[in-house]
């Protein structure tokens, strides 16, 4: 047993040694600098593809050329919800785990989820017109996605009325948490009320209900907008992470320099 013991030991400290490392945000920025070169490329390519593919593909038999807007609407959609979540395990990670680049997570993150949140609600409104006659309803899906977006506003909002890092960083990581309860409502809502908007028709327990030619290149459309995500993402948090250092030296250059008036 104590032959076992001994050598599980260098395998989890091995480990920890790996995520602290990565944790680290000067080699976090080493390796976003080899990674967003490479993550927008792929991102871009998947994107070509999808889109040639969505406008290849035929029209709905009810919808016609207007469900084409499904192909851009629908991943911004599920991308909102994607980085809100992702931002939620930033919190934790921040509250939890103190992890170091938890709060650069959490907030560079904010504003491109807000991005896509108000990209799914333009998008969806072009696409009610001629569905519903109407620009916008307030029915469940409509309205928890309207709310989602005030979220993402009232974080980014909050991170930048504080000045205090750990307060910052404390309230953000709170507040995120306690609006993810909106993901599920957002997720559910076509089920748990009736509503305009179209029931879950890609992911449900009994298969997609979308015809494979309609279905194909929306997966790769969402696929592609997902590494897009991931290499604005990168890119943000990178950005931040400089202006942190940034913030950090201009602090201690003032402080150097009323000891040296003193």
């Amino acid at each position: 047993m104590g032959a076992g013991m001994t050598d599980a030991n260098p395998q989890a400290t091995t480990l920890s040694g790996r995520l602290t490392a990565l944790a680290n945000p000067t080699r976090f920025i080493a390796l976003a600098d080899r990674l967003v070169p490479w993550l927008g490329l792929l991102a871009l390519a998947i994107l070509a593809a999808g889109l040639y593919l969505a406008f290849a593909a035929p029209e709905d038999y009810q919808q016609g050329s207007t469900v084409r807007i499904m192909y851009i609407h629908v991943p911004f959609a599920w991308l909102a919800m994607f980085c809100y979540s992702l931002m939620a395990a930033a919190a934790l990670g921040t509250l939890v785990w103190k992890h170091p680049l938890a709060d650069v997570a959490l907030k560079s993150a904010a504003p491109i989820g807000a991005a896509f949140t108000a990209l799914a609600l333009l998008t969806g409104s072009i696409w009610g017109k001629p569905m519903w006659g109407t620009w916008w309803v307030w029915d469940a899906r409509l309205t928890s996605v309207f709310v989602l977006f005030l979220m993402y506003l009232g974080i980014i909002a909050l991170t930048r009325a504080m000045d205090d890092p750990g307060r910052s960083a404390r309230a953000a990581a709170i507040l995120t948490l306690v609006g993810f309860i909106n993901i599920p409502i957002i997720k559910f809502s076509v089920d748990w009320w009736n509503t305009l908007h179209q029931p879950a028709s890609v992911f449900r327990l009994d298969g997609p209900t979308i015809h494979p030619s309609l279905l194909w290149p929306l997966l790769i459309c969402a696929v592609g907008f997902t590494f897009l995500f991931l290499t604005l993402h990168l890119m943000a948090m990178r950005a931040e992470i400089w202006r942190r250092r940034v913030i950090a030296m201009r602090r201690l250059s003032a402080r150097a320099a009323e000891r040296a008036a003193r």
